[in-house]
């Protein structure tokens, strides 16, 4: 074990810049994701059948898109086009969350058409309009409701983090540190076990968070 101890010891502030730089980029990423998320989540349970029909658009093209292709559409097209300099780690962060966000729509869906129609014509009939119904009695519930399969999803796009620095974003994260000690030492295993220890730290952390969340805002019936 000497050797996978002075492989983190020479190299520490280096692993520690990469995974402060992960946690950023998710951190970033999962806001994005749940306020575009639950926007076309709602929109995709909307009786409105325009507004379902933008949500279903927003779905069907980032889920069918692969992150690694969508990276390459917006941070080169956009800065090879001149409509604006877009900073690589705002790219990083826009499309994996605008990436992450699809699958949470969906999520959010399904836990809208898991709440109670009854529960809906209860507030139709208290004088709610269609709009209020869904987003002061439905949403709530089907958020509450979808905890689990979130949680699942903001894991996967921890996972999913590791794309961005090995693309042409180049974003010095956990992943692109480590590659770089590895070029410098080509100690292959005593080098990547300490990225490995990184990224289940970050998941093991969201796991327990999103049980505790789980367990204290279970809808009790």
């Amino acid at each position: 074990m000497g050797d996978y101890w002075r492989v983190l010891s020479n190299n520490l502030p280096d692993y520690l810049s990469g995974f402060l730089t992960t946690c950023q980029v998710v951190g970033a990423a999962f806001l994005i994701a749940m306020v575009v998320g639950v926007t076309v989540g709602a929109l995709r349970a909307a009786p409105s059948t325009f507004l379902n029909r933008i949500g279903f658009i927003y779905v069907e093209f980032f889920r069918n898109i692969p992150l690694l292709v969508l990276i390459y559409l917006v941070y080169d097209g956009i800065n090879r086009a001149g409509i604006i300099s877009l900073d690589r780690f705002i790219a990083g962060a826009a499309c994996l969350g605008l990436y992450t966000a699809a699958y949470v729509a969906e999520s959010i869906r399904s836990g809208v058409f898991a709440v109670g129609q009854g529960q809906v014509e209860a507030g139709l009939s208290l004088g709610f309009t269609q709009r209020e119904v869904l987003t002061k009695i439905v949403l709530p519930q089907a958020i509450r409701t979808v905890i689990p399969p979130i949680g699942n999803l903001v894991i996967a796009m921890t996972k999913n983090s590791a794309i961005l620095g090995g693309s042409l974003l180049a974003i010095n994260d956990l992943l692109l540190r480590t590659r770089q000690i590895y070029a410098s030492n080509f100690k292959l295993y005593q080098t990547f076990l300490w990225a490995t220890i990184g990224y289940l730290i970050i998941t093991i952390t969201m796991t327990v968070i999103v049980r505790k969340l789980e367990t204290r805002l279970a809808i009790r019936r």
